[in-house]
């Protein structure tokens, strides 16, 4: 991995490289570098930079940004969704990275994150065919909720999201 690391809060100004990693890591053939990808299910764009700037601009929101030697390297955002739940998502590592233990700090950083606001549990959504990915967060304790919610767009076949949560012990 890189010499020097820091996690960070995410920036307006961060917004261009966020996009170019989001897409890097999610889609296309940049994608397939790494494991953990959506390249071979979904082939649209990942996220709009209007998206990002709008989470950055929403105060229940915080991206944090993984820095390396060669710049922005990995991200996740943490959305509080009430007093007790927070939403993990866009966990990506740069795929030329993946495997080295980034993707796991950087959930760390973004569960102690939630954990200092008084946050109790984390959940996310995963698409239910990528059985390599929840087996990821499951041996980092995410547990089945047992619910399932429908991808927002419409597809043929259609996408399933499960859910996942972690209860965050509060120190």
């Amino acid at each position: 991995m890189h010499d020097t690391l820091t996690i960070t809060a995410a920036t307006p100004a961060d917004v261009p490289a966020l996009k170019a990693l989001v897409e890097a890591a999610y889609r296309g053939d940049s994608a397939r570098q790494g494991w953990n990808h959506e390249a071979d299910i979904l082939d649209d764009e990942r996220i709009e930079q209007k998206e990002l700037e709008a989470m950055l601009a929403d105060p229940a929101v915080t991206i944090l940004t993984a820095r390396g030697d060669a710049g922005l390297i990995g991200c996740v955002a943490v959305t509080r969704k009430d007093q007790s739940l927070a939403y993990l998502g866009m966990l990506c590592v740069s795929p030329t990275l993946q495997s080295g233990g980034l993707g796991g700090r950087l959930l760390a950083a973004a569960e102690d994150h939630a954990r200092a606001d008084g946050i109790a549990a984390m959940e996310m959504t995963v698409i239910d065919s990528r059985t390599a990915l929840i087996a990821w967060y499951e041996r980092r304790g995410y547990k089945f909720t047992g619910e399932t919610r429908p991808f927002p767009v419409l597809r043929d076949p259609p996408i399933t999201f499960v859910v996942l949560e972690k209860p965050l012990s509060l120190a």
